[in-house]
């Protein structure tokens, strides 16, 4: 038996190796009937989405869900790779005061440890998960209940325009889309902070598998394969440029490929490793480094593809039809080229930062308590 009567604070915890399981609605089985709380890896987050979604855990993952990791008492990983994105560097920080289990079909993965006396399951995550649904687990709803009020107590902070974008792009979505990232500050921002509306939406995400630019690709892939459905990608302005001759093949083939760039006018990632680390020393990554942006909605109307230029993302209000129609356009959202990603766990000393006032930072761990 994994859940022992004796834990009070569980998680289970789920990376993309459920999706390549076919387990994903396992996921949801398993929270109806335990209502014990979900937390996901960068790569699976959308494996927890609709009701049931807190966030991600690991370096840029959501304050929450790391806060949570730090006070649970058991964290049942499935399909989940825990490198040192989402352990850190000193794996004695990671989920200090839990028992780990550890269920992979990767007996390599499993051959280290992350933590002393963790128990190893090497399996397929949908048996995995077919052998907890048969135990008699007691309902945890006051814990879950915890865990969703510390994630509303923190909702106003480690907010950045980028994240603002993405959480409007979310509320004009339909249900169940299908979504496609590119790689950089925007990968980080969606992961962030897209929340799905259903539980049959997916969130493309490279993930390691891709580089700047894989977005749009991953988009048209995505829509052939649903018979030139409607797909929606969130790109960079780094990131558009790496593939923006694919505007032809979305136009050619008349793909309704709804196209977000959370333009910042700098490669936002590494001109933050400028700015933080290098005293500000930018090499091609802002303009006074040697990095420029064309007008994106020139360059989409010379492909025949509806554009638009959006000074704020609440403007996307003006734009719901377009969201559904079956005709491609690209939204060129201006965001501030001071764009930050927070929070952030420094690799050097596990700390999250930037550091919230210690009264709030305490008030969290009394919810979750």
């Amino acid at each position: 038996m994994i859940f022992h009567s004796t834990y009070n604070k569980p998680i289970l915890l789920v990376g993309n190796g459920v999706r390549s399981a076919g387990a994903a609605n396992l996921v949801y089985d398993f929270v109806e009937k335990t209502n014990i709380p979900v937390l996901t890896t960068m790569n699976g987050v959308d494996l927890a989405q609709d009701n049931i979604h807190i966030g991600f855990i690991g370096t840029h993952g959501n304050r929450v869900a790391n806060m949570i990791l730090n006070e649970c008492d058991l964290v049942v990983a499935v399909g989940a790779r825990l490198g040192i994105r989402q352990v850190g560097r000193d794996a004695t920080t990671f989920a200090p005061n839990a028992d780990l289990v550890r269920a992979d079909i990767d007996e390599y993965e499993l051959s280290r440890d992350v933590k002393k006396n963790e128990k190893k399951y090497h399996t397929d995550a949908r048996d995995f998960f077919r052998i907890i649904l048969e135990e008699n687990i007691k309902d945890y709803s006051e814990w879950k209940a915890k865990c969703f009020k510390a994630k509303e107590y923190l909702e106003k902070y480690d907010v950045q325009p980028g994240n603002l974008a993405v959480r409007k792009i979310s509320e004009l979505l339909p249900a169940n889309p299908i979504i496609s990232v590119d790689v950089g500050m925007n990968q980080c921002w969606s992961a962030q902070s897209l929340l799905l509306k259903g539980r049959d939406g997916r969130i493309h995400i490279a993930g390691g598998f891709g580089a700047m630019g894989c977005g749009l690709p991953y988009a048209i892939g995505a829509s052939i394969s649903r018979d030139n459905g409607v797909v929606y990608c969130i790109s960079g302005d780094g990131g558009m440029q790496m593939n923006i001759q694919e505007l032809e093949t979305v136009k050619r083939e008349k793909l309704p490929i709804k196209i977000f760039i959370l333009n910042n006018r700098v490669l936002g990632k590494i001109s933050e490793t400028q700015h933080y680390n290098h005293n500000n020393r930018f090499a091609a990554t802002t303009e006074s480094g040697g990095y420029t942006v064309p007008d994106f909605v020139k360059i989409s109307e010379a492909y025949g593809i509806k554009a638009v230029t959006l000074s704020n993302y609440n403007e996307l209000d003006n734009y719901k039809g377009l969201f559904t129609d079956n005709e491609p356009c690209v939204f060129n959202i201006l965001l501030p080229k001071e764009s930050f990603l927070t929070p952030k766990i420094k690799f050097e000393t596990g700390i999250i930062s930037p550091k919230l006032d210690e009264n709030i930072i305490d008030e969290v761990k009394n919810i979750l308590r």
